[in-house]
């Protein structure tokens, strides 16, 4: 097996509006490579957000008593605790900086996924803007797949990822947040390992593997380079939805 990952070059700095199929298309050509039967098109979270005009400007956010408590539990600025509040089902844990909730996608993650990072608005330096999660990752992910294989004629996946911290762990790492077209989980029970014996318990959570594989050729700060193509996917693609990566809150040890 051999899985390659190529960072696109030249995507520009995406605004409200923009046709990212398109753009994905013209990077793909200044590379002249062609896509072919099963590969997949990972794009970071920040320029599906933009394309979708996820932006908020803060200026423009009156908090609610509940964020305004908050506030006072977090020493978080009350207008970004309102917003990550209307981006949730429920806040899990709170202490100084630092607040865990329940995304509205079903997710667990810190500040409802919100970002200051990597933003840019159009107005004054007084003005400031917050990024949100699109507002369906895996609708957003079939759409720009659905384009991409009008062009290419040939089967692809699509998947939109996004960094986020772990229970057990220091650090980030990418993770899917938006599946098109390729399995979130691959169920390896009953399959035999090395030696014969039938797995009992194994799911390859592989968007997630490959989510943390695209975020590391990405980068973190300013690379520039939030789109990566794929080639050599271990797995054969398959319909698939986030839920899949989803642990059901009766198996969450953590909350």
């Amino acid at each position: 097996m051999r899985l390659s990952l190529t960072p696109l070059p030249g995507i520009p700095l995406i605004r409200v509006g923009d046709d990212l199929p398109a753009i994905i298309l013209q990077s793909l050509d200044r590379l002249a490579l062609d896509l072919r039967e099963g590969d997949i098109l990972v794009l970071g979270q920040k320029i599906v957000s933009k394309a979708e005009g996820r932006m908020v400007n803060l200026a423009s956010v009156i908090p609610s008593g509940r964020a305004l408590a908050l506030a006072a539990e977090t020493e978080k600025d009350p207008r970004m605790l309102e917003l990550v509040l209307r981006e949730s089902k429920a806040v899990l844990r709170t202490r100084p900086g630092t607040i865990i909730v329940e995304h509205r996608l079903g997710f667990i993650c810190a500040n409802a996924g919100i970002d200051h990072s990597n933003v840019a608005g159009d107005g004054t330096v007084l003005e400031e803007w917050v990024l949100l999660l699109p507002e369906n990752p895996d609708r957003s992910a079939g759409c720009i797949r659905q384009r991409l294989e009008e062009a290419s004629g040939v089967r692809l996946a699509v998947l939109i990822i996004d960094s986020h911290g772990r229970s057990w762990r220091m650090g980030t790492v990418g993770v899917a947040i938006g599946v098109s077209g390729m399995p979130a989980v691959v169920d390896l029970r009953g399959k035999p390992d090395l030696f014969g014996y039938n797995l009992r318990i194994t799911q390859v959570g592989a968007a997630d593997e490959l989510a943390a594989a695209a975020s590391l050729v990405m980068g973190q700060a300013a690379e520039g380079t939030p789109v990566v193509h794929v080639r050599g996917f271990p797995y054969p693609l398959r319909e698939a939805t986030l839920v899949e990566l989803l642990r059901p809150e009766d198996q969450d040890l953590f909350r």
